[in-house]
């Protein structure tokens, strides 16, 4: 196996997650470890339980911090509020909604998959349909990833709750928000979302290793007669240790909670309001450089566009993981591949997280130079324009520095 060595300079990350982290992130990380039954975590835990009900927008909803993956959230979600053979209502529009399908349906659920073309949003006529039909209410849970980091598609989550209440219908709403929550809006509470979900190593801007899952009331309820099976990821467990105030049925990985404060603190300096619009303006950004360089955005209508991940069509001659191979070996730039359905077809160029403009001109820049290495007739400099003319004109000053 090769020996890869770093190169000079600054590696520019640019995937849609695991994302940059921020100096003050790092620096909050780097300690021993402690006793977690020492007063002093259970101290730090508890302050944060109460500060991630604000990145979820929700005063009624309990947290759950745990030590796993995006993954391991999806099947906290389920398996405490399920029992297998319930119907869910499961959205597939692209590959992350396709696994949390999958396990879906490993885990024993009845799954009705509503399917869209790659590059669309979840169908909610369909659900519409599907809720007007279900007098019975069998249909127990609506799963859907609000931003399908595959495809660069984000879902309208209020207009799931519309249809719910419109025909009364009980069902619990289960939502993905792994890259989605700390950088888009989100609202639990007043989309009435029953159980959300999101990782650290996305928006949070923090290493992989902690999902985030915060439960409504009604999901709580619901996890008291769910029948599935869970061990590691039982609320109850978590909600035991609560009551006892040390909150952890297991041993909490130290260096993350630190780095969960610190990344928290960085969110709520700069305004959650203010987080949303600049990655709004790094989105709009992007897709005007796209524009620019007379390429196609694979979310096909502009009321699905991300602000946090732009999936790029190429031409057909064109290999797009030719073009992520290139810039990781020629400019230390790491863009994501096309997956699935658009492998080969897609690169994708990631702009959540602690990201400013500067740092994201950068990477349009390369990504210009590698098309063009590639054989792309771009003219240099014409995306990194069109981004730059229109951040020069939107991109506030920094708050604390007026």
């Amino acid at each position: 196996m090769a020996d890869y060595v770093p190169g000079p300079g600054r590696t520019h990350l640019f995937v849609p997650g695991p994302v940059n982290i921020p100096d003050p992130v790092i620096r909050a990380m780097n300690r021993q470890n402690e006793d977690y039954r020492s007063p002093a975590i259970p101290a730090l835990t508890k302050i944060l339980l109460h500060d991630v009900k604000k990145i979820f927008k929700t005063t009624t909803g309990t947290p759950f911090i745990i030590p796993t993956t995006g993954t391991g959230a999806w099947e906290s979600a389920l398996t405490n509020t399920l029992s297998p053979g319930d119907r869910i209502v499961s959205f597939l529009i692209g590959q992350f909604s396709l696994l949390w399908i999958d396990q879906q349906q490993r885990l024993g659920f009845d799954v009705d998959v509503v399917e869209s073309e790659w590059g669309r949003g979840a169908d909610l006529a369909a659900l519409e349909s599907k809720l007007r039909d279900d007098t019975a209410h069998t249909i127990k849970a609506v799963a859907i990833v609000h931003n399908e980091t595959a495809t660069g598609v984000t879902n309208n989550l209020s207009t799931v709750r519309k249809l719910l209440d419109m025909y009364r219908h009980p069902a619990l709403v289960l939502v993905d928000g792994v890259s989605s929550i700390c950088a888009l809006d989100f609202r639990m509470d007043e989309w009435g979302v029953d159980v959300a979900l999101t990782g650290s190593q996305k928006a949070l801007s923090m290493p992989t290793g902690m999902g985030i899952v915060c439960a409504s009331p009604k999901a709580l309820e619901a996890s008291k007669t769910a029948k599935s099976v869970r061990v590691f990821f039982d609320w109850k467990d978590y909600l035991k240790f609560y009551e006892l105030g040390t909150y952890w049925p297991y041993t909490p990985s130290i260096q993350l909670l630190y780095g969960l404060r610190a990344a928290l603190d960085l969110l709520f300096q700069e305004g959650l309001e203010n987080v949303f619009k600049r990655h709004n303006r790094l989105g709009t950004a992007t897709r005007l450089a796209v524009e620019a360089w007379g390429l196609k955005n694979c979310t096909q209508k502009e009321e699905w566009f991300s602000d946090t991940v732009t999936a790029v069509v190429v031409p057909p001659y064109i290999d797009s993981g030719e073009i992520v191979r290139h810039a990781w070996k020629r400019y230390n730039l790491s863009l994501g591949l096309g997956l699935n359905k658009v492998a080969g077809k897609v690169f994708r160029i990631g702009h959540l997280g602690n990201l400013n403009e500067l740092q994201l001109l950068g990477c349009l820049s390369g990504v210009e130079m590698v098309l063009k290495d590639v054989g792309y007739p771009v003219k240099l400099g014409s995306g990194v324009a069109a981004a730059a003319a229109y951040l020069s004109n939107f991109t506030p000053l920094i708050p604390s520095r007026i």
